[in-house]
């Protein structure tokens, strides 16, 4: 399936429509339907989303094949943040309701297992709302992108 045409304004459809010429951390692993990028101005390394590679703002809204590819893709980043961050499990939620950020992307977030109690669960995105001096730099996300395409390369 190709993806659909995006929606002018879009932050993620102007991605996709770039994509060729993305940084890695915005391209860790590209599918028919999804792509996966390290979050930006958050401070937690290995914080992914998934981006849906059309125009959607609803998981309703997703095709039976795109559903299935989410799922998996889902599993297979969780596996690849447990080995390259040795986090002991993975965080999943959907949102879509940030201004600007309505576009259709599912949360993939490592907790380490020395996550303060105060910064768990949903508490974690506390950590889209640190000040930008904490922020991951993209040189740092470049390497974890790098890393973790390489162990998604391996799990075949």
């Amino acid at each position: 399936m190709a993806p659909a045409e995006g929606e002018e304004g879009c932050y993620s459809c102007a991605g996709n429509a770039a994509l060729a010429g993305l940084p890695p951390r915005e391209r860790v692993v590209v599918g028919t339907g999804w792509r996966a990028a390290h979050a930006i101005r958050t401070a937690l390394p290995g914080w992914l989303v998934l981006v849906s590679r059309r125009h959607l703002t609803s998981p309703a809204e997703l095709t039976e094949a795109e559903a299935a590819e989410l799922g998996v893709l889902t599993w297979r980043l969780s596996r690849a943040l447990v080995e390259v961050t040795g986090c002991v499990k993975t965080y999943v939620a959907a949102f879509s309701e940030a201004a600007g950020f309505e576009h259709l992307h599912v949360h993939v977030v490592p907790r380490a297992g020395d996550l303060p109690a105060a910064a768990q669960g949903p508490d974690v995105f506390t950590f889209l709302r640190r000040p930008e001096a904490e922020w991951v730099p993209p040189g740092v996300m470049d390497d974890l992108a790098a890393r973790l395409a390489a162990a998604l390369d391996n799990e075949r």
